[in-house]
């Protein structure tokens, strides 16, 4: 695995910024994303935009200006901007004094509000645009207008990739997870899952669940899972029982070089859960918290920078993930079309 340790951030993909109850009409709010300030905006009218969280005039954060009607206005000497990054004001200057403020910009980014998520696209150089086969990600069996009903957001103190490995990595839950109410000391058991190649990742083919947990037991009936995973990091676990439908959306967006945001959110079609929230999100907060634990111990080993190893079909999607990382890296840096470097195939390990 040392080899495949490269860690730096992929550009060009939809990233994901924030849940949109974030982000209230009139308001403005500053995020540091792959290390770069951004400024999130919402009109009154509801748009949302995004720029370059920096006056060029004096280099002052616009986070700390205000929003004037559809345009922001820097703090420090009210040089006003519109949502495309247009500079339209420069209050100082007198009638004789004539200059284009249309030769000033802040850059600015494409950005989507799908299923109350908001999107950001990081281009690799300003001013390039989402390609149109380039989708967002969604929950499958909502629509595009439905917000998740629940959602937590945890800062993992590590690169994006230490993230996700821990994510896609099922042979960890027994032994991080341990808990009366998820897993106990119970012996390990053998699994077979189907993966297929998917947009930019692959997907664990729907499969019915032999053995359920307390959660999975509280829906009743015989849990139908299907899990997939794509760039830039982002998985989507979507449990069936009989007509209802769970689906948790996680994604993982770095912040700087060792601080990954991670966002975990919940839909739901089960009448009942909506009253067991607030105990529920507890669980869920108690989960996270135990990788996230995890995460920071094994960045004390990492400062040693031994050379690690990827054994077997459990460690089958760590792999891939640097895999179908490389590749969609060395295909934007070729100006080819990615080609997914997963096959279609059966993992075992136990768990």
């Amino acid at each position: 695995m040392s080899g495949e340790r490269d860690l730096y951030f992929l550009r060009n993909l939809w990233y994901y910024a924030l849940p949109g109850q974030q982000l209230q009409p009139g308001q403005l709010l500053g995020k540091t994303l792959l290390e770069e300030p951004i400024l999130f905006g919402r009109t009154e009218a509801g748009q949302v935009f995004a720029m370059r969280d920096l006056c060029p005039h004096r280099g002052v954060p616009l986070r700390y200006g205000r929003l004037v009607g559809t345009e922001v206005e820097c703090p420090y000497h009210g040089w006003r901007f519109n949502p495309q990054g247009e500079c339209t004001l420069i209050p100082g200057l007198v009638a004789e004094q004539q200059f284009n403020t249309q030769k000033i910009c802040v850059q600015s980014y494409p950005v989507r509000e799908v299923q109350g998520n908001i999107w950001i696209f990081m281009p690799a150089k300003p001013g390039d645009q989402p390609p149109l086969e380039l989708d967002i990600p969604t929950v499958p069996g909502f629509g595009l207008d439905f917000a998740a009903q629940a959602w937590q957001q945890f800062q993992f103190p590590c690169h994006v990739d230490y993230a996700i490995s821990g994510l896609v990595d099922p042979q960890h839950v027994p032994f991080v997870h341990r808990a009366w109410w998820w897993r106990t000391d119970a012996p390990l058991f053998e699994k077979a899952k189907a993966f297929d190649p998917a947009p930019l990742g692959f997907t664990m083919r729907r499969h019915r669940l032999l053995k359920t947990t307390f959660f999975y037991r509280l829906l009743g009936g015989t849990p139908e899972v299907e899990i997939s995973f794509q760039l830039p990091g982002v998985r989507i676990e979507a449990t069936f029982t009989g007509p209802n439908t769970l689906c948790n959306l996680t994604t993982m967006t770095p912040i700087t070089a060792t601080q990954t945001e991670v966002t975990t959110l919940f839909y739901w079609t089960t009448p009942w859960i909506t009253w067991l929230k607030p105990f529920l999100l507890p669980f869920v907060n108690t989960f996270v918290h135990q990788d996230l634990a995890m995460v920071a111990k094994q960045q004390e080993g990492l400062r040693y920078d031994p050379n690690l190893m990827l054994v077997g079909d459990g460690d089958a999607q760590v792999r891939w993930y640097y895999q179908v990382k490389k590749e969609f890296s060395q295909a934007q840096a070729e100006g080819r079309e990615f080609t997914n470097p997963v096959k279609s195939q059966i993992l075992r390990w136990r768990s």
